[in-house]
């Protein structure tokens, strides 16, 4: 069976997202140890968040983390469904590949210098690039 080759960026993000979760817990445990906080305390408080209790550098990876459970989520469905009717490769795995590339981007900006004017950009142009595999979705199935 051939594989379409649009299902080879869904897994590179999916990878990337693992490396995402990686990286958040490398550097939240330690941050929390040094500071002393209890995940208990947390749970029971709802006024206490680690965004008031850690570093802005620390929490960047987190809220990445939970950026790549958002729009990545219509990106893994396109891919699916473009594989399944056959129109997994070619433009679409390619167009997918630059999506890919993009949101690793917008996560090394996020996660290291966060300047929003720059993940804006490569935001705006990763949901380009979504929405021309969800218009050619939607013309496979219309």
């Amino acid at each position: 069976m051939k594989i379409a080759a649009i299902l080879q960026p869904a897994v590179a993000l999916m990878v990337w997202t693992m490396v995402m979760w990686l990286w958040m817990y490398v550097t939240r445990i330690p941050a929390m140890n040094a500071a002393k906080i209890n995940p208990d305390d947390l749970a029971n408080d709802p006024t206490k968040t680690l965004d008031d209790l850690l570093p802005a550098s620390v929490q960047w990876k987190a809220h990445n983390y939970n950026h790549l459970h958002e729009a990545p989520t219509l990106f893994y469905a396109v891919t699916l469904l473009l594989a399944v009717a056959g129109y997994g490769n070619g433009t679409s795995a390619t167009v997918a590949w630059a999506y890919v590339g993009l949101r690793v981007a917008h996560s090394l900006v996020q996660v290291t210098v966060n300047k929003i004017a720059v993940r804006f950009v490569l935001f705006a142009l990763s949901s380009v690039a979504l929405a021309a595999l969800i218009y050619h979705a939607a013309r496979v199935v219309f």
